[in-house]
């Protein structure tokens, strides 16, 4: 399938997610907070970690049909936007990860809008995104029970844990690929295994397949981050909503410099470590420079055949259930994030 096809069959699925947000935040009373909500929210998204929820959930309930069981439904059965209200969550702890992220790196624009803590202040950024945990958790509970408001909570609190981590990993220049994963898992991997699984926790899926499910998401996560990393050497501004060399002007060790790091020469090592540690300014302008070294080490491709070898893994976990249109647009997923140009 291509890009264009799978982004056509999700459009309609992400439109109604978005319809339902809009619904739940028309619910805030404070005038300024749903301002500053629906500011952060509705201007347009993919909608992939809430996709997730659905997709996995429902590829549990057509597994138990095959098997003749009846499919069981999420814990408020009686509203009939039960799942797409437990999806919303995901999107929720994203959104408030990015509100948070974007006060600590004092961040004036994301895909090209004003954040909100330019628009408006810090404070008013941090009060939106703690809502957002605190409406994420209460949708978890309503929606998908015990298991999925536990879910939601591991996958929080590694969150947190890889920031601090991510800190102080660029304090110390640590060069270690295992240190990266680690951000990784926590950062990135944690939330979208939590959606996929929890799609399948709130529909009765069992511990076969909520593992599955689980691990297609951290590959997936991870797979996505490493091509993100990618793209910022090798992105379009244009289309990936930053400038070019971002993240290595914030002095971020993302895979392609490690791998470069540890296929360079002894004098290219030197150049490259000399340069994490110097101001950011001088970091972006050798960017030519490290795209060329990246380029001559095999970085790029080392990377893409490290994405695509956890995309392999995660999708084969997929084979437990029965073919149909969920398992191939979960599978199709994958070929989406190896392409991808933002």
């Amino acid at each position: 399938m291509t890009v264009e096809n799978l982004q056509t069959r999700l459009a309609a699925a992400a439109e109604r997610l978005d319809t339902v947000m809009a619904a739940d935040l028309a619910t805030v009373t404070n005038h300024r907070l749903k301002e500053v909500l629906e500011h952060a929210l509705l201007a347009g998204g993919k909608r992939i970690r809430p996709l997730l929820t659905l997709l996995a959930a429902r590829l549990t309930m057509a597994a138990d049909q095959a098997a003749g069981a009846p499919a069981q439904p999420p814990a408020s059965s009686g509203d009939p936007t039960a799942l797409e209200r437990l999806a919303i969550a995901f999107e929720y702890l994203h959104t408030a990860s990015l509100l948070h992220d974007d006060v600590i790196d004092h961040a004036a624009q994301r895909r090209g809008r004003d954040t909100v803590n330019h628009r408006w202040d810090g404070s008013h950024a941090i009060l939106a995104g703690d809502f957002l945990h605190a409406r994420a958790m209460r949708l978890a509970g309503s929606h998908g029970g015990p298991p999925c408001l536990e879910l939601i909570g591991t996958a929080t609190e590694a969150m947190v844990a890889a920031e601090f981590l991510q800190a102080a990993t660029a304090r110390q220049r640590d060069w270690r690929q295992q240190t990266y994963f680690a951000v990784l898992d926590g950062k990135t991997a944690a939330l979208i295994a939590a959606a996929c699984e929890c799609g399948a926790a709130a529909t009765g899926g069992d511990h076969t397949q909520r593992r599955a499910l689980r691990v297609y998401g951290a590959n997936l996560g991870l797979a996505f981050q490493i091509i993100d990393d990618l793209l910022d050497f090798l992105g379009e501004p244009q289309a990936t909503g930053k400038a070019a060399g971002n993240d290595l002007q914030e002095g971020k060790m993302t895979l392609p410099l490690l791998l470069a790091h540890e296929r360079a020469t002894a004098d290219q090592r030197r150049w490259l470590e000399r340069l994490l540690a110097a101001e950011p300014a001088q970091r972006r302008s050798e960017l030519p420079g490290v795209r060329e070294l990246l380029e001559q080490t095999g970085a790029f491709a080392a990377c893409r055949a490290e994405a695509r070898g956890l995309l392999e893994a995660g999708r084969a976990g997929l084979e437990i259930f029965p073919d149909g249109p969920e398992r191939q647009l979960l599978q199709d997923l994958g070929d989406y994030v190896l392409r991808r140009d933002r």
